[in-house]
């Protein structure tokens, strides 16, 4: 096939490398700016000019065939580097412009991540920032994200991670709650409280280490059960809140005192311990891997740097233990 013939393919064939990714003609349209009538149109046409079946199509989702993947695969190398070359001629203008797309947890990104983004945007007018907020895993790559705000121990080699600040779980309970069943002095006395858990992972189990300065610190694990189970750091904090139960917040998800309170809404339990391996220990910007980072995305990171530097509210009241 010669080059004028292949010249009208290409936009149809970049629209089958992001097909590819998100599996869905109504995701791949909004990415591409164009009607889902258009792009199964455009992919029909170009199944004709190949002259062989390249998607396969059910009522649920949508899939490529052999031919479809082979072309992908070959394809999709070329498409990066076009993107990551057409990156760089436009960051030689000077001033950042262009689309982010960026995914955070839910609790984060409305508490801290939001008012981030509305303080850049005045900064960078030509900068415009699509934000989801989601406690779901996502995949940036296929689902066409640059960057990722989250919270983990290790984040994942085949990403560029930027660290933001440090953060920590802390185990918390309302005043009324601790009056009404007691104040537990050891991460065993939990199995007789009602526990509020995180859905995911190791939640029916709470590792804890005592903070001492000593190298062999005691160590206790903890079977926990409760009434509520929730994927949201939010419910969970309001639940604590109104004397549901004991339990986990990471730092930046702590409701904050107001002057008319006669009491914290959240106090510490077990200030003496630490809670191990549960919502991490950093906040990650964090992207697949390139050569070429957009100076969008360079100017973005470094302003989430520089806000989060500035910490979470103040550690909560710790309760007494009498």
């Amino acid at each position: 096939m010669s080059s004028d013939q292949l010249s009208p393919l290409v936009a149809d064939l970049h629209l089958l490398t992001v097909l590819a990714a998100t599996r869905s003609f109504t995701e791949a349209a909004r990415r591409l700016g164009v009607s889902k009538a258009s792009a199964s149109m455009r992919i029909s046409e170009l199944e004709r000019a190949a002259g062989v079946s390249l998607v396969r199509r059910t009522t649920r989702s949508v899939g490529l065939t052999e031919a479809g993947q082979q072309l992908v695969n070959e394809m999709q190398p070329a498409f990066n580097r076009i993107n990551e070359s057409y990156t760089a001629v436009k960051d030689l203008v000077g001033t950042p412009r262009g689309l982010i797309r960026v995914t955070a947890p839910v609790a984060l990104g409305r508490q801290h991540l939001a008012p981030c983004v509305a303080e850049f945007l005045k900064r960078f007018p030509d900068i415009h920032i699509e934000l989801e907020l989601t406690d779901r895993f996502v995949n940036l790559a296929n689902e066409g994200f640059d960057l990722a705000i989250r919270h983990t121990n290790t984040p994942p080699e085949t990403h560029v991670a930027w660290v933001l600040c440090e953060t920590r779980s802390i185990l918390l309970a309302s005043p009324d709650y601790l009056k009404r069943r007691g104040v537990p002095s050891h991460p065993s006395e939990l199995t007789a409280h009602d526990c509020l858990l995180y859905l995911g992972g190791h939640a029916d189990s709470w590792t804890f280490v005592r903070n001492t300065k000593r190298k062999s610190a005691e160590r206790v694990g903890v079977n926990i059960t409760g009434t509520l189970k929730a994927n949201n750091s939010e419910v969970l904090r309001d639940a604590m809140v109104a004397g549901l139960g004991i339990g986990l917040l990471p730092d930046f998800s702590q409701p904050t005192a107001r002057p008319e309170d006669q009491h914290p809404p959240l106090v510490q339990v077990l200030p003496d311990w630490q809670v191990q391996g549960f919502f991490g220990e950093r906040i990650y910007a964090l992207r697949p891997w390139s050569p070429q980072v957009p100076k969008a995305v360079q100017c973005f990171v470094e302003h989430l740097r520089l806000s989060f530097a500035q910490g979470f509210n103040s550690p909560p009241d710790k309760h007494p233990h009498d």
